[in-house]
């Protein structure tokens, strides 16, 4: 292992571009795919009915991979892939607007058909493409800061604290943004809260039970790597893409 202490860190790794690969499609696909449908579920016990996009089922896990990133390959590497993600939502958003509004060929019956679903799947208002890219900016940058500076307090020990407590304050970040900017005034006070507090609880949940999968994967990484980054002189601004 390599407890690096500097920002500089030139190396080239093995398995960072598919980590890389595999954040932005997990992030453009809850995104993308997900918000089409809208999910209703009546919780146990307390009797909540929530509603939810079925893309929350697997957002966090790009706060997986995230925090895989940010322990094993440092602060700096892990901000570049929040602005490969940030960019990529970027163009899927604007090739979104440009395939709604390209005229459809009227002789293509299919087209036409399909017109109307793709402007609902694919229309959102601007305060939900607004609010999804700025959670996902401020909420990953969060989410990876608190682990970094988590991994120093506790040098290095107790992943499960670091990953786990990132993610509370990370993901409560991005639905404390997300919801209120995207529906604020659409919705009830009350229902905006519970929907608020739920996805925060749900995508926690899935940090926690996937704790045991991460354990393995940050383990492999870094042997395979042969890298434990450590961010005693990194520059935490989220505005660079320097190592």
């Amino acid at each position: 292992m390599n407890p690096a202490a500097g920002a500089s860190n030139p190396r080239h790794y093995k398995y960072y571009d598919l980590l890389m690969a595999g954040f932005v499609t997990v992030l453009l696909c809850s995104n993308l795919i997900g918000p089409g449908k809208a999910c209703l579920v009546t919780l146990p016990l307390i009797g909540w009915s929530v509603t939810f996009g079925a893309g929350n089922i697997f957002f966090p896990i790009s706060y997986i991979f995230g925090d895989v990133l940010t322990e094993v390959y440092g602060y700096a590497r892990s901000r570049k892939v929040i602005w490969a993600g940030f960019a990529a939502m970027i163009f899927a958003t604007i090739m979104g607007l440009a395939v709604i509004h390209l005229p459809v060929d009227p002789q293509v019956k299919l087209n036409v058909k399909m017109q109307p679903a793709i402007e609902v799947v694919f229309g959102n208002t601007w305060r939900i493409v607004a609010g999804s890219i700025l959670a996902f900016w401020i909420g990953d940058f969060t989410n990876s800061y608190v682990l970094s500076k988590m991994k120093l307090i506790s040098k290095g020990r107790f992943l499960w604290m670091r990953t786990i407590g990132s993610t509370i304050v990370g993901q409560g970040v991005d639905s404390l943004v997300f919801y209120p900017f995207a529906f604020y005034g659409e919705w009830e006070t009350d229902k905006l809260i519970s929907i608020v507090i739920f996805n925060w609880l749900f995508k926690v949940s899935v940090e926690v039970i996937f704790t045991p999968l991460t354990y393995l994967i940050v383990g492999f990484l870094k042997r395979a790597e042969n890298e434990d980054f450590y961010d005693r002189n990194t520059n935490f601004t989220p505005f660079s893409l320097s190592d």
